[in-house]
């Protein structure tokens, strides 16, 4: 282990696996510094691992948990997830660094017909939400975002710098700005192929 971190990467090793512990007993391994806003409104899972400067924001319009994690997620450095409605993240996610999800928006831009005024300052904006779901299995490429209302089907892949504002179907690959669906994996012949 000291080849692979060094011996001050072996030292910080070792204090987050004790802050680990100490702070979420029930994770495999969270890096420090971890930024959590309404950690009591988060349900971090079982198994969770984390890269450093993660940011997890849970300011729920219900007053319960509005942040779920499930088994085995692991996020890497500088993902930033934000929840007030309901962003839930299933099995054995992967996730790259600099990912951003969101379930909220500052404002209404003409979903169900209402539309926010621009002369309204952002930060004082009524927020909008809809649902955020990533399905088991699923892998978040390098500095993707995720939008509100989106659901990311099982074992799908979205790749690095993607923007997600639609549902993605189980077992394909999307990229793009805005993400749009690549490849499916065909269970007849074991392959990816375009769709």
């Amino acid at each position: 282990m000291l080849e692979s971190y060094g011996l001050l990467g072996f030292f910080r090793l070792f204090i987050n696996v004790v802050l680990t512990r100490i702070f979420y007993s029930k994770s495999r391994l969270v890096r420090f510094p971890f930024r959590v806003r309404g950690g009591k409104y988060i349900d971090f899972g079982v198994g969770l691992t984390t890269g450093v400067n993660c940011r997890m924001d849970a300011f729920p319009v219900h007053n319960k948990a509005c942040l779920f994690f499930g088994e085995n997620v692991q996020i890497n450095d500088f993902v930033h997830i934000g929840a007030i409605d309901s962003v839930r993240i299933g099995n054995d996610v992967l996730i790259a660094s600099k990912v951003f999800i969101s379930d909220h928006n500052h404002g209404f831009y003409g979903l169900d017909g209402e539309h926010t005024d621009p002369d309204i300052k952002p930060l004082v904006r009524r927020l909008s939400s809809s649902p955020v779901s990533i399905e088991d299995n699923v892998w978040i490429g390098e500095s993707v975002s995720i939008l509100p209302g989106v659901t990311i089907g099982k074992g799908s892949i979205i790749g690095a710098n993607s923007v997600v504002t639609r549902n993605i179907d189980a077992y394909t690959i999307a990229v793009g700005v805005p993400a749009k669906v690549v490849k499916k994996f065909d269970f007849a012949s074991k392959k990816w192929v375009s769709a």
